[in-house]
């Protein structure tokens, strides 16, 4: 499947968030995180982790359906562990495919800062559904 980044990052929920898909790839996904005031929480510039949360599902979930057969993927279970406070104006989100099975599909995600450290870590897994 082709997915057309520009539209899927014309979802409203996306944009209100501050989250934009970067690249997708057969077995991996990035995007970035610019947090609106109304989605940083106790400060500017830290996001809400349920906002984490979202980019990490979003961006696991886009390397699930970059392979070709895929035509669209559910979140069966995502398990985050937040290892440091997201703090930056930019937040990027890295998802790699580790296994596609029939049906399930488990990627793994990391959010790093703007220096590079890794705030928050995810493992996934997702139903995958073909053409």
């Amino acid at each position: 499947m082709k997915l057309e980044l520009d539209k899927i990052n014309r979802n409203r929920l996306y944009q209100a968030l501050g989250i934009t898909l970067t690249a997708v790839s057969s077995d991996a996904a990035s995007s970035e995180l610019r947090a609106s005031d109304a989605a940083s929480w106790p400060q500017r510039d830290q996001p809400h982790g349920g906002v984490v949360f979202t980019q990490m599902d979003t961006t696991m979930a886009t390397a699930a359906l970059g392979a070709e057969q895929v035509s669209d993927c559910s979140t069966v279970s995502l398990q985050i562990q937040y290892l440091a406070p997201a703090r930056g104006a930019v937040l990027t989100c890295k998802a790699t495919v580790e296994r596609r099975g029939g049906r399930i599909c488990f990627i793994r995600g990391e959010t790093c800062d703007p220096e590079g450290q890794v705030v928050a870590m995810a493992q996934g897994s997702f139903r995958t559904f073909s053409k």
